[in-house]
């Protein structure tokens, strides 16, 4: 008997295991999608609560494990309305995909990695912030780290253009009609202008700052994404990044924080 029991805890048919195969690619795209952005937490919570409730369940332990599953059903909801940006962008991808990509026989779907390939062209970002500074031209650069940010990206003018100073001064010029809004960088490439960001609710923020600020802030506490701003007011130059504002920067401080922060 004991060595029947044995056996069947062993006894593992091929269909077992490409089930948990594709349930660990589902599992690995979904966090590959959410990875960077402040749902990351919320995702490897909800898995922290599954793996508990199995393991309840194995235990019969039934009064924690009916109060786990009703939290379960629950989170479900819970979770298609909090990753319905990460929901949308899968299904996207997954009706994008194709057998031939770049030559190679491969569907989109096993596409990995999203890291952002960090070729940033820092100096010239630092010298338009400080011509811009010194003209009081108000600006607001977000530059995409492992998030790609691309729901925020379709909320404004595609530029796919490559970094250079003056076209980060023409976009921000104020009679410019893309001088609202953010610039989303990822890479080196300039991904969009005017974009549309979550504006910050956080108390600790000084009255004296506006939207600009507060918007900069706003995406750093909702993406890995890093923030600089350019005030019109007093021409001063701020960063943030983590939900974090550093505020009156010079050029030399925000080229040292960028060269930091991205490891370039």
């Amino acid at each position: 008997m004991e060595h029947s029991g044995i056996s069947e805890i062993f006894n593992i048919r091929v269909v077992d295991i490409i089930d948990i195969l594709l349930v660990a690619i589902l599992l690995l795209q979904v966090y590959n999608l959410v990875k960077g952005t402040g749902a990351i937490r919320i995702f490897l919570g909800f898995i922290a609560v599954y793996l508990i409730w199995k393991i309840v369940r194995v235990f019969n332990l039934e009064m924690v494990s009916e109060v786990l599953g009703m939290f379960i059903s629950v989170g479900v909801i819970a979770l298609i309305v909090v990753f319905q940006p990460e929901i949308r962008q899968f299904l996207l991808m997954v009706g994008d995909a194709r057998i031939i990509r770049s030559g190679r026989k491969r569907l989109a779907l096993w596409k990995f990695s999203t890291r952002v390939p960090v070729d940033l062209h820092i100096d010239r970002i630092v010298k338009a912030c400080q011509k811009m500074a010194e003209k009081r031209t108000g600006a607001l650069i977000v530059i995409a780290r492992e998030s790609g940010l691309d729901p925020y990206v379709e909320t404004g003018q595609q530029v796919d253009a490559r970094i250079s100073e003056s076209l980060l001064e023409t976009i921000f010029f104020k009679n410019s009609p893309l001088h609202d809004g953010a610039v989303i960088i990822r890479g080196d490439t300039i991904r969009a202008a005017r974009c549309i960001l979550p504006v910050s609710a956080n108390p600790s923020i000084p009255a004296r700052y506006g939207l600009r600020h507060r918007a900069g802030v706003g995406i750093t506490e909702k993406s890995d994404a890093i923030a600089v701003i350019v005030s019109e007011e007093k021409g001063k130059i701020s960063c943030a990044k983590e939900g974090e504002l550093r505020e009156n920067i010079t050029p030399s401080e925000l080229s040292n924080f960028l060269e930091k922060t991205l490891g370039t």
